[in-house]
């Protein structure tokens, strides 16, 4: 009773890899190894690149909108045309400056999510479920062990990334002292300069600490996958019930045997057909049996591909109606001529040798 126990425990233990069906329904719940940070240093350092590349363009529409308000829209009359006009034409500027951003941070979440999981889309995380809002599970999450792995990665996070930011500021300490001797457009400019210089260092270091949370991500999801051999004999059993799935094996083991039997025709001493509908490829080796054996059999159309393999391997087609007919019900392929048989089969292996000049 011990040991019948202990080996449920054992059956119960999630110590096997997931197979390819749960990696695959799991894919469709959304369920997959990913780290959030990757997405995150990518989508900075993009948005970085493109405020270095526009951002000179962005400082000219800014200065022009802030001289327009304080030399043309002062002056205007205040009236819902006007503040229609400012509005509109404000928004369409800042649209301009903005989209360029917009759009490569939306590439790059794309490409970033890419990357790390393919192509993939699902709602099944929309959907509602009652075990999200529960208390119960809640708690669990928040004092499980991943929980405690995230709080000290982002611990991580903000002392690194603190330290890089604080020794850029260190490096320039200086200039910061002097920035009371410049004019406002060197300040502006310097402080840019700083910020993304800043950026820029932080981003690289968290898509170094990236790199490391996505092994983490990897690990614990394939952790989490591992399924014990009751689970993975539970799916066999649910894969074989399926009849769709059954239907598929039946139809590919159908084909393979097709083909071997096929590939076995050019073998035959003869192929004695009904002549249309019936036909049966023999083959005679006394070193190997007493008998000829069938290799190959088929009705209509598996009958006329065996005839014409046959014909290109210049294996010799006999008609015999009657025979072919009463062969094909008492014989299966690789069994051998029934006695019965054994004069009429002759008769015609003779005639087929005959041909052959074989006696």
């Amino acid at each position: 009773m011990q040991l019948k126990l202990d080996l449920q425990f054992f059956a119960g233990e999630k110590t096997e890899k997931a197979t390819p069906k749960k990696r695959q329904d799991e894919r469709k719940k959304g369920k997959v190894a990913k780290s959030q940070d990757i997405n995150t240093a990518i989508l900075l350092l993009s948005a970085l690149m493109t405020l270095i590349i526009f951002g000179s363009s962005i400082k000219n529409t800014m200065t022009t909108l802030y001289e327009q308000s304080f030399t043309e829209f002062i002056h205007w009359e205040l009236t819902e045309n006007t503040l229609h006009q400012i509005l509109s034409g404000t928004a369409m500027e800042a649209a301009k400056m903005l989209a360029p951003i917009m759009l490569v941070v939306i590439v790059a979440g794309f490409a970033s999510n890419l990357m790390q999981i393919g192509f993939l889309f699902t709602g099944e995380p929309l959907k509602p479920d009652l075990k999200k809002i529960d208390p119960i599970q809640g708690a669990k999450r928040i004092f499980s062990i991943r929980a405690l792995v995230e709080l000290l990665k982002s611990l991580l996070k903000i002392v690194f990334i603190g330290s890089i930011t604080f020794f850029v500021i260190w490096i320039y300490k200086d200039e910061m002292m002097m920035l009371a001797f410049k004019n406002a457009e060197n300040a502006l400019a310097f402080f840019g300069r700083i910020t993304v210089i800043m950026g820029i260092s932080a981003t690289v270091a968290l898509l170094f600490l990236a790199v490391f949370d996505y092994a983490y991500q990897s690990y614990d999801f394939e952790k989490n996958m591992k399924m014990s051999k009751q689970d993975i004999k539970d799916e066999h059993k649910n894969i074989e019930g399926d009849p769709l799935i059954k239907s598929k094996i039946k139809a590919k083991q159908r084909q393979m045997a097709t083909r071997r039997m096929m590939s076995e025709v050019p073998t035959a001493d003869v192929v004695i057909t009904n002549p249309t509908h019936f036909a049966l490829a023999i083959k005679y080796d006394e070193e190997k049996a007493s008998a000829p054996i069938v290799v190959a059999k088929g009705v209509d159309k598996t009958a006329q591909r065996i005839k014409e393999i046959a014909k290109e391997h210049g294996v010799i087609t006999v008609e015999n109606k009657p025979l072919a007919r009463s062969l094909y019900s008492v014989i299966d392929i690789g069994d051998s001529i029934p006695e019965q048989f054994y004069q009429a089969v002759a008769e015609i292996l003779a005639y087929v040798y005959r041909l052959e000049k074989k006696v």
